[in-house]
């Protein structure tokens, strides 16, 4: 049930009819896990506590540092130092007394993923390495959890919903591939446009409500790519590798 406070809180969303109360209850009994408080991070949280996600959990072994704060807004120069799930989850609470926020200062593996995402809604992954996404797409396919994957570097982002123990539905390894240590976009060499962080965390974050309360067309399946130093945005299909470890059936 939601209470007055939440009713008068959610009013503009619960009025537009294709979310409605059904879609706002469904987001209070909602858990999502975010893997790493970062770029996409920071924007995904605000956006998703201040939209009514009932318990949101970060995992992020990672500290504050100054090179974070273009693109990281959650975060202060008061913060350099701090742990980022810690003051991510401080940040959520401020934005809304009623989200449970947790946060786990660690790195996620093989080891413990399971135990981090067990009994998740949804799983959103903004992490910066491949091993870390390699290892939450194998969870999440062994556990039957949405899988949100975000990504930037310098002026492109991209975002995807992967649903791999689906038959016929790709993971997110049928995109990239198994290697661990294949190369990938550091923004410390590439660099990265701060507002773009912003643009592709709130695409995250509006992705994750859709996918928890069901409006419009699912991104299941399909990549969205934008491209801001030409200002294109487009959207493509992701195929189900047959000969994929994570899994193929």
């Amino acid at each position: 049930m939601l209470s007055d406070a939440e009713l008068d809180r959610y009013a503009r969303q619960i009025i537009l009819p294709q979310f409605g109360g059904a879609g706002q209850a469904r987001l209070k009994a909602a858990h999502v896990v975010l893997i790493g408080a970062g770029g996409i991070g920071c924007p995904a949280i605000a956006y998703l506590a201040a939209a009514g996600v009932g318990t949101l959990t970060v995992v992020d072994h990672d500290h504050v540092e100054l090179s974070n704060l273009h693109r990281q807004p959650l975060f202060t120069d008061a913060d350099i130092g701090r742990p980022k799930a810690e003051v991510a989850m401080a940040a959520a609470r401020r934005i809304n007394p009623h989200a449970d926020a947790v946060p786990v200062i660690q790195r996620l593996d093989d080891g413990n993923a399971g135990t981090l995402l067990a009994g998740a809604s949804l799983i959103l992954d903004g992490c910066d390495n491949f091993g870390t996404r390699l290892a939450v797409n194998r969870a999440a396919v062994a556990l039957e959890i949405p899988l949100l994957s975000a990504a930037i570097g310098a002026f492109e982002g991209q975002v995807a919903l992967y649903e791999g123990w689906r038959a016929g539905a790709p993971c997110y390894q049928c995109l990239v591939g198994s290697d661990p240590d294949r190369e990938g976009i550091n923004c410390a060499e590439t660099g990265v446009m701060g507002a773009l962080a912003g643009m592709v965390g709130t695409m995250a974050a509006l992705e994750a409500v859709r996918a928890l309360t069901g409006w419009g067309s699912s991104l299941a399946g399909r990549l969205a790519i934008v491209d801001m130093l030409e200002r294109r945005w487009r959207e493509v299909g992701v195929a189900k590798d047959p000969e994929c470890a994570t899994c193929r059936g």
